[in-house]
């Protein structure tokens, strides 16, 4: 693997995001071997990953697209709101056109597949730090075959939900109570309840069963068994 400087001769801080401890340590491996690359923070979940982007301010934050606690998407949001100069780099084994368009929606610069090649990381981060966006390689076929067989259109649109419903719904899908909801938002139980009522108007949907089940559907949780 090449290990060239970056063109401005700077390092590039990298926060690492993901919840598997051995991917983590494979990524910061490879991150560390690059001679302008740094990792400043490392987190487990969506949530510290937005915290630590907030206090360190890092060039690049490498975030895992599915998370407990806060959502890959969600996160990004976050960072490209609280952090202007950080560019968000998604990390997912998903190549499907929905997880893509969703990323960038949110903000992030570069989408890289966790089976992409150790070289594609540095273009990935090079590319970010001229300003540029990256699609991995692998995601640009599958985006291409989607589109020659029209499965990217039949990706069915489900009610827009805000940030904080989403956010609620994943904590419920990952099984915590309103109560534990509560003090983790810093909100009140009465809020929570009330969250969740809407939530289960705008889908449709009445019990906690269903609303994990869309979850999974929608990719704000991954399935566990």
């Amino acid at each position: 693997m090449s290990t060239s400087a970056n063109p401005s001769s700077a390092r590039i801080r990298v926060l690492l995001a993901d919840d598997h401890a051995l991917v983590r340590a494979g990524l910061r491996a490879l991150l560390v071997s690059l001679a302008d690359v740094e990792v400043i923070a490392e987190a487990s979940n969506g949530r510290d990953a937005a915290r630590l982007a907030r206090e360190h301010q890092p060039e690049v934050a490498m975030i895992d697209i599915t998370m407990p606690e806060l959502n890959g998407i969600d996160c990004a949001r976050r960072i490209v709101q609280d952090c202007p100069a950080t560019r968000v780099l998604m990390l997912s084994v998903h190549a499907d056109e929905i997880y893509v368009r969703e990323s960038m929606q949110a903000g992030a610069a570069g989408y890289l597949l966790k089976d992409s090649a150790p070289g594609e990381l540095e273009l990935a981060l090079h590319a970010l730090m001229r300003g540029e966006h990256y699609i991995a390689s692998g995601v640009a076929r599958h985006l291409v075959a989607d589109f020659v067989h029209g499965a990217a259109a039949a990706v069915p649109a489900g009610p827009e939900l805000t940030p904080r419903q989403r956010e609620v719904l994943q904590l419920v899908a990952e099984g915590h109570g309103t109560r534990d909801i509560a003090g983790r938002l810093n909100l009140s139980v009465k809020t929570i309840e009330t969250h969740r009522a809407q939530l289960m108007e705008r889908l449709g949907i009445h019990d906690v069963a269903g609303l994990t089940r869309y979850a999974l559907k929608i990719g704000l949780v991954r399935d566990q068994r």
